[in-house]
């Protein structure tokens, strides 16, 4: 077992509508998407984010496209045109929680990173 950042497992992107933050977090193979069905959990979740998220969490699964949506519930202080929070509309909360570690098997991690190196070389990134 070793540690890894979710970044190094998924990509993501967030939004908001009002006090809510949306995050899709997409796995980069089948096997890391059946991973982070089980490692990503509510709690874990408002854990990492210590406090920011106020109200409930929730997790859908999209097995089709390997994604995750999470929903912060009560997670932008009020919303856009309440908070002077730096950023009220959410857009860096997937950055946030891209920060997240996880316990994975070294076989998981080895595989991270081969993914992570083909997309790299397949876009010229």
């Amino acid at each position: 077992m070793g540690k890894i950042l979710l970044k190094d497992l998924a990509f993501a992107r967030s939004g908001d509508k009002g006090d809510v933050c949306n995050i899709g977090v997409i796995a980069k193979s089948g096997n890391i998407y059946e991973f982070l069905l089980e490692a990503i959990t509510p709690e874990k979740i408002k854990r990492h984010f210590k406090g920011m998220v106020k109200g409930g969490v929730e997790i859908y699964s999209m097995p089709n496209i390997e994604t995750l949506e999470i929903v912060l519930r009560q997670s932008l202080d009020g919303g856009a045109t309440r908070t002077l929070r730096f950023d009220q509309t959410g857009k860096s909360m997937c950055s946030a929680l891209q920060r997240m570690e996880l316990e994975a098997d070294e076989a998981l991690i080895d595989e991270a990173k081969r993914v992570g190196e083909e997309i790299l070389m397949k876009y010229r990134l």
